[in-house]
């Protein structure tokens, strides 16, 4: 029975799900979540695979941040950052697919020797442009750490894990104490709220503990942790057993800058004066962001850049190892979940990033224009200010199919039935949407083919069209808007009746 399942065709081009996939060996575990290596059997091409067990997330109540964390990778596509390929579910767990970085965590590499100033140099270069994206797009990351800094199998970095990163809405200052304490700026804790900036405070924590081996600030609780962020003195020594360049201390200290106003990287120059910092002068900013530049520090491609016992946890330990389910079933109303569970099925959307590539666009046959891109249509920087000029998607709503399929041949008859002088022309001062501004063409067409009314029902008339209800005399008169234009409607009313309304 396992070679005949083994051997069934899979369809590609069918809804991405985990039978797309081979399982590898596993490389990372969270509190909730577990991270494998998988190749898309297809292509051949490997990914990292996140998989989160919905129970066990709405336990510690840490769906929304999941749900936001899926949402925010869905808009991110930067070579620093480990983008999101495929998002899916399956009645068990809720899956992303990433960039695969095969050189292990900056955690990994910096426990196990010292690093000298350019190959840090190069880390924090390549990380401030990933955070500089971020920001661009209203995005705070909130945990920047070497446990969430990967490296690729040539030695760039890439940031991951946006668990709790948030948007900033409208500007507004964030309140809330997320992230880890260790890393967490003091206006976290001042409690007067704080903005991305928060970020470039965590870059310089990591930057310090890259030179010195060691973080800042250490305590035995959070309590005193929290009190040493806020108060204590930095120090910044030049001798230590590697010997750290005036010039790093000055750039960690901009980092570390308890005034966020003043901040290395804070502000409109914030970027700008990373860039001029004598520490950061000599790098060639352009070929470092399109990955030009050799990293002075490759992994080992021989030896294993990954903690084995992760894998040995999940052949050993793990009760329900994964695996690819073939059916799906809906939640119980009785189940001690069920709210949570659903919620799941409706708001973690399916997620694909070759669609992106294969998507061509919809041109709407009737008025000959495009409107906004489907859901799963993923956007990119160079088209989020044309978004309301991208393709439509056919509507996939049935009951407007049904409609519209019964209506539209009545249009097409009406349509190659009418010549142009039966048509009323507007008046050439007016545009075209003045005429119609609700509906547009098919409005247009519409009201030039209403029977002329007679007697009381005559009413008045806007530029030749009549603006009292028409009688439904076929289907075709079901394209026109339900409800009238609110202005069309008070301009034809009699004075005394403006008079009343108002």
């Amino acid at each position: 029975m396992g070679n005949v399942i083994a051997k069934q065709k899979i369809d590609f081009t069918e809804e991405v799900n985990l039978r797309h996939f081979n399982l590898l060996r596993s490389v990372g575990r969270g509190s909730f979540g577990k991270v494998r290596i998988v190749e898309r059997k297809d292509t051949k091409k490997l990914y990292a695979l996140k998989y989160i067990s919905k129970i066990d997330c709405i336990r510690m109540e840490a769906l929304t941040n999941v749900l936001r964390e899926r949402n925010i990778l869905e808009e991110l596509d930067h070579p620093f950052i480990c983008n999101l390929r495929f998002a899916f579910q399956d009645p068990d767990y809720m899956y992303m697919v990433l960039d695969l970085m095969l050189g292990g965590d900056l955690r990994f590499h910096i426990s196990r020797r010292r690093f000298i100033e350019s190959v840090i140099r190069f880390w924090v270069a390549e990380l401030a442009c990933a955070i500089r994206y971020l920001h661009n797009k209203g995005i705070v990351h909130r945990d920047i750490k070497p446990d969430n800094i990967l490296l690729d199998n040539k030695g760039h970095v890439a940031l991951t894990d946006f668990n709790i990163a948030t948007k900033r809405k409208h500007g507004a200052m964030l309140s809330s104490q997320s992230g880890t304490y260790s890393y967490m700026a003091p206006e976290i804790f001042i409690g007067q709220g704080y903005d991305e900036g928060v970020d470039w405070w965590s870059l310089g924590v990591l930057f310090y503990e890259c030179v010195y081996g060691t973080r800042p600030f250490v305590e035995e609780d959070a309590r005193r942790l929290k009190k040493a962020i806020v108060k204590n003195t930095i120090h910044f020594p030049t001798h230590c057993t590697v010997s750290v360049s005036p010039e790093c201390v000055s750039a960690i200290q901009g980092f570390m800058d308890r005034n966020p106003k003043t901040r290395l990287g804070c502000g409109s120059d914030g970027f700008d004066r990373i860039r001029n910092h004598p520490f950061f002068r000599h790098l060639d900013w352009g070929r470092l962001e399109r990955k030009e530049i050799e990293p002075p520090f490759v992994p080992d491609r021989g030896q294993g850049n990954f903690d084995i016992t992760y894998d040995l946890e999940e052949l050993l330990l793990e009760q329900n190892p994964l695996e690819a389910r073939t059916r799906r079933y809906k939640t119980p109303h009785h189940h001690k979940y069920a709210r949570d569970l659903q919620l799941i099925e409706r708001r973690f959307r399916r997620f694909d990033y070759l669609q992106y590539e294969r998507y061509l666009g919809y041109t709407d046959p009737v008025r000959r224009c495009v409107g906004q891109p489907p859901a799963w249509v993923k956007p990119l920087d160079s088209l989020e200010e044309q978004r309301s000029t991208l393709p439509a998607h056919p509507s996939k709503d049935k009951k407007k199919k049904k409609k519209l399929g019964k209506s539209l041949p009545n249009l097409k008859l009406e349509m190659s039935n009418l010549e142009s002088s039966d048509l009323p022309s507007p008046p050439q001062s007016a545009p075209f949407e003045s005429i119609a501004p609700k509906t547009g063409f098919v409005q247009h067409i519409a009201t030039a083919l209403r029977p002329k009314p007679k007697g009381r029902d005559r009413g008045n008339s806007i530029l030749g069209i009549h603006t009292s209800p028409a009688p439904r005399q076929n289907s075709f008169f079901n394209l026109t808007s339900k409800k009238r234009s609110k202005d069309m409607v008070n301009m034809s009313l009699p004075a005394h009746r403006h008079r009343r309304n108002r």
